[in-house]
């Protein structure tokens, strides 16, 4: 397995910007992240209260989500780490989110970066796969490498929240911006871990879990109005 800076040359880094943007038609801006619940229960009630919540979602579900993607990228077999996505999410609301995102994904990837690896996985999960391990195998179509997939998840992990708490709190975008800002350097620990973990095998993937993201998730998933999917 490559990293990205030895892998990015056939992809460019344009082309990762283009997989990163918020406006990838992968139907992201629809999900919150859990950020909804957590506005709703009063964990999250200003930008200090984000910064904590996106942290703590950038070291587990985005954790998982890079080291996922990263090794997808690396070209491990998808069904595979599937497999693998599906016992790291143990709510059934989750599961059907990560999966609707990565049949959104897919959609996008076959149509911009067309390609076989895509079309076998289109083929053997018609319902869809995991948002990371599709988003990993699109990175890998699209000539980038696994450190490129990694940060495509852990940015979108934080991200997502951010966006979604501007709506949901009437926040200044400029402060929750700055909180996407200054966790950078997390971020970039997490692709890190993630990239090393996706090196080492698929038995050393992280499996780091947000019991109360689950919970939440199941609880939202039942609420007859809502602003986000999820």
């Amino acid at each position: 397995m490559g990293r990205a800076s030895d892998q990015c040359g056939a992809g460019g880094r344009a082309t990762l910007l283009v997989l990163a943007d918020g406006r990838f038609p992968a139907g992201g801006h629809a999900h919150s992240g859990g950020v909804e619940a957590a506005v709703r229960a009063g964990r999250v009630d200003g930008v200090a209260t984000l910064a904590l919540f996106c942290r703590g979602r950038l070291q587990t579900a985005g954790l998982v989500a890079a080291a996922l993607a990263a090794a997808a990228a690396a070209g491990t077999d998808p069904l595979e780490l599937d497999a693998l996505a599906d016992a790291r999410t143990p709510s059934p609301a989750l599961r059907a989110t990560a999966r609707r995102l990565g049949r959104q994904v897919m959609r996008a990837a076959r149509v911009i970066w067309p390609g076989g690896e895509l079309d076998r996985l289109a083929a053997l999960r018609p319902r869809g796969a995991h948002h990371p391990v599709v988003l990993g195998v699109a990175a890998r179509s699209a000539g980038l490498g696994d450190e490129d997939a990694a940060y495509c998840c852990a940015y979108e992990a934080a991200q997502g929240p951010v966006t979604a708490a501007v709506r949901l709190l009437g926040l200044d975008p400029f402060e929750a911006t700055a909180v996407l800002a200054r966790l950078a350097p997390e971020i970039d620990r997490v692709v890190a871990d993630a990239v090393r973990a996706a090196h080492t095998g698929t038995e050393a993937l992280p499996a780091a879990s947000a019991p109360l993201l689950d919970i939440t998730a199941e609880a939202h998933a039942a609420w007859p109005v809502r602003l986000f999917t999820s």
